[in-house]
């Protein structure tokens, strides 16, 4: 007699059925985890990346961009600048939402600037922006 190796139909249903069953209890958790990542990198690139190429932009030039200048004076040499030594960022700063940030100097929030993402929903407002100063409760 031949003894055959191998899985049966039984076998193989057992192990898609408890694979089913962990993905049904990890899946619900990490169900929110891409929108909290999206406003990390957004809080990153506000606090520090944006921040640190906009503070270099002043140390070199002795004055932040002014707003009609804007982010794009991080890139491309803007006018009014006397001593530019950049490009300060690599690419044009986007937010996770594929929108550009806003950018206001001088800020009406911060005596040299303000910086923000509309976040989510795109719109200006809202407890969803993501900003570079703190909101008042």
């Amino acid at each position: 007699m031949k003894t055959k190796n191998g899985f049966t139909l039984i076998e193989l249903m057992l192990v898609v059925i408890i694979i089913g069953v962990l993905v049904s209890m990890v899946v619900p958790r990490l169900a929110g985890r891409s929108e909290e990542a999206r406003i990390a990198a957004a809080k990153a690139d506000i606090n520090a990346n944006v921040s640190v190429a906009l503070d270099l932009f002043e140390l070199d030039n002795g004055k932040y961009p002014t707003t009609d200048e804007g982010l794009p004076a991080l890139r491309a040499k803007p006018g009014s600048a006397s001593n530019w030594k950049g490009p300060y960022l690599k690419k044009e700063p986007v937010d996770p939402w594929g929108k550009k940030y806003a950018y206001r100097s001088p800020g009406e929030h911060n005596p040299d600037y303000d910086l923000y993402s509309y976040g989510p929903d795109g719109k200006e407002g809202g407890s969803d922006d993501i900003t570079n100063w703190e909101e008042k409760k």
